[in-house]
């Protein structure tokens, strides 16, 4: 998990500098990552920016969370309007004027052309020919399951309508079956390892109000340690009570 901060706190300075047409690099770092994708961990390519919070990914990269109902920033995680994405020209004119090193042959290029140039250097092909495989530190005899439930999107128990994460489910519900009284299932429950898939909530509307309403990453907080983190879980089971 602190590895994960770092990445999302170097990630962010990268953009602080772009946004502030910085072309120097940060020490220890060269002009190529201060100008990559912090999903792809390439140069942009036709890179767009969030409005609301101003991270900018490549548009291809971004691609997958505008297909959600509820789009999440894959750097921040803050919901986002989808219909608030913009081209970053800005950054465009920056990639078209600065040069920087290829990481094989070193010759200088443009940023806009350095994924082109990558494909097609052989010095990157021969340092990607020579990465070692890899290979487990412990060979095991362990059977990789294939029964894992998905604990990520659930099927809505009284339409069948998918790929609902927590909160999507929960609007969903409100919206569309807000007056139905059919017992049924909880699917986020029933996927959970204590849960009982045979269980039927009475009033499931209220249940998905008081239990699911939220997301776990809402409650939980990775700088304080586990057991604050229980603590404070339980605190907010017995407020609900």
């Amino acid at each position: 998990m602190a590895m994960f901060r770092s990445f999302v706190s170097a990630a962010q300075l990268r953009q602080h500098q772009q946004q502030n047409g910085a072309a120097a690099a940060a020490p220890g770092e060269s002009l190529e990552s201060q100008f990559s994708c912090p999903i792809c961990l390439e140069v942009y390519h036709k890179p767009v920016s969030i409005a609301s919070c101003a991270h900018t990914f490549c548009a291809d990269c971004l691609q997958p969370c505008l297909q959600v109902t509820s789009p999440l920033c894959p750097l921040c995680r803050m919901p986002f309007d989808p219909k608030k994405v913009d081209k970053s020209s800005s950054l465009e004119k920056q990639l078209s004027s600065y040069k920087a090193p290829c990481r094989g042959c070193s010759k200088k290029v443009t940023l806009v052309k350095m994924r082109s140039h990558i494909s097609s250097c052989t010095k990157v092909q021969e340092q990607m020919a020579n990465c070692p495989k890899f290979m487990p530190v412990v060979p095991t005899s362990q059977p990789i399951p294939s029964n894992i439930p998905n604990r990520s999107t659930f099927v809505c128990p009284f339409c069948g309508a998918r790929n609902l994460d927590q909160q999507e489910l929960v609007k969903h519900c409100m919206e569309n079956h807000r007056n139905d009284l059919n017992k049924v299932v909880c699917p986020v429950c029933s996927a959970m390892p204590w849960g009982d898939p045979s269980y039927k909530s009475s009033n499931f509307l209220q249940h998905l109000l008081h239990r699911h309403k939220f997301s776990y990453d809402t409650f939980v907080d990775y700088s304080i340690d586990e057991e604050a983190a229980l603590q404070a879980a339980l605190a907010l089971s017995l407020s609900e009570n």
